[in-house]
């Protein structure tokens, strides 16, 4: 059993969902695009132990992957994985054939970087690919469905701490954010003119078991990985910049939940830890477990980096589906550098940084 499986297993026994949830699931068969990613793949690890006698399809193009083989997902014989782009009429009538109860759209043109050096892919995937999967959705009957839309985006450079989903911002800042409000605005427009059961959950800067670094990716995978090959890790800004870093597994039981209650259809809610850590805290936390101290490179903040503070409220998504985040920032980090260490090999010959100045860094 891989470690993400493992993991999966011992957070489903910790918090302990309702037997009405498990029902549920039970026999559904469940779209996941963008399933072979991070969160993806935590969300079908889990899912796989609780669908039993349902299908899981996971469709994903392997885009955030250089050697195109989907190595973090479950081989469980009730997961069905078709490699395939939310952009192609084929591909999507392929795992539609399925005839699936709930679809999970986690399928993104990542992130913030990736969109301004490619804003009209970032176009195609992001809005195209939404309103093609919501049309189907429609057109099949779906029960629901869950739209994994971006708190860091949403909210764009308001300071006010912390962030509610009474407040959305039109200052956003890259083609990324635009097109996670799009999503949001595409799914509303699907809920009122189709009655079609949508839920828009808005992560925050998730990490754990299952992301490789690379020039477009998240922060926290990246110093890990510089760290480990004795690089030194640019830091944007002071370091005292902070972020609502989110364990993976949290963000799973938010979607599960998500799934599920009737009260979250139609609404928009934070999934996310609830707390701040800063920067220079994280990277210290990371040469401490290492045993090592990394050298620090401080660069300028991109243009687009308009954020000194990330911080969510969880109290909606705690009214509405019981949301209870449990992983402490630490024991998360920890999972996150036993999984590198468990993997190394392939997440060092898969890690993309293409030569030259890093778009991550820039």
């Amino acid at each position: 059993m891989s470690l993400i499986d493992s993991l999966a297993v011992d957070y489903l026994n910790k918090i302990k969902l309702k037997k009405e949830i498990l029902n549920y699931y039970k026999n559904k068969t469940i779209i996941v695009t963008g399933g072979a990613g991070a969160i993806g793949s935590n969300l079908v690890s889990c899912l796989s132990k609780i669908v039993k006698n349902g299908l899981i399809v996971v469709l994903d193009n392997l885009s955030a992957n250089r050697s195109q083989d989907p190595f973090n997902l479950t081989n469980n014989p009730n997961v069905l994985f078709v490699k395939g782009d939310v952009r192609s009429d084929e591909d999507l009538k392929r795992i539609f054939r399925e005839k699936p109860s709930i679809v999970f759209h986690l399928a993104a043109f990542f992130a913030n970087q990736n969109s301004v050096d490619y804003p009209e892919e970032s176009a195609e995937v992001d809005i195209n690919g939404i309103i093609k999967l919501l049309d189907l959705s429609v057109f099949t009957k779906v029960e629901k469905f869950i739209y994994a839309s971006s708190g860091c985006s949403i909210y764009g450079s308001y300071n006010k701490m912390p962030l509610k989903e009474d407040f959305i911002s039109m200052n956003l800042t890259t083609p990324y954010q635009i097109n996670k409000m799009a999503g949001e605005m595409y799914s509303n427009y699907y809920f009122h003119h189709y009655n079609l059961p949508v839920v828009k959950c808005r992560f925050f800067n998730s990490f754990g078991p299952g992301e490789i670094p690379g020039q477009y990716r998240n922060v926290i995978p990246n110093f890990i990985y510089w760290s480990m090959t004795k690089k030194t890790v640019p830091i944007t800004g002071t370091g005292n910049e902070t972020r609502d870093f989110t364990y993976v597994l949290d963000l799973v039981q938010g979607l599960l939940k998500a799934g599920y209650y009737k009260q979250a259809i139609g609404q928009s809610f934070n999934l996310a830890s609830g707390k701040e850590t800063k920067i220079i805290q994280m990277k210290n936390m990371i040469d401490k477990v290492l045993k090592q101290k990394t050298k620090i490179n401080y660069v300028n903040k991109r243009k687009w980096d308009t954020k000194p503070r990330l911080l969510a409220s969880i109290s909606l998504a705690k009214k509405l589906i019981d949301y209870r985040p449990i992983y402490k920032f630490e024991d998360g980090l920890l999972d996150n550098l036993n999984w590198f260490k468990e993997n190394w090999e392939k997440i060092h010959n898969r890690a993309d940084f293409n030569p030259g100045k890093s778009s991550a860094v820039k």
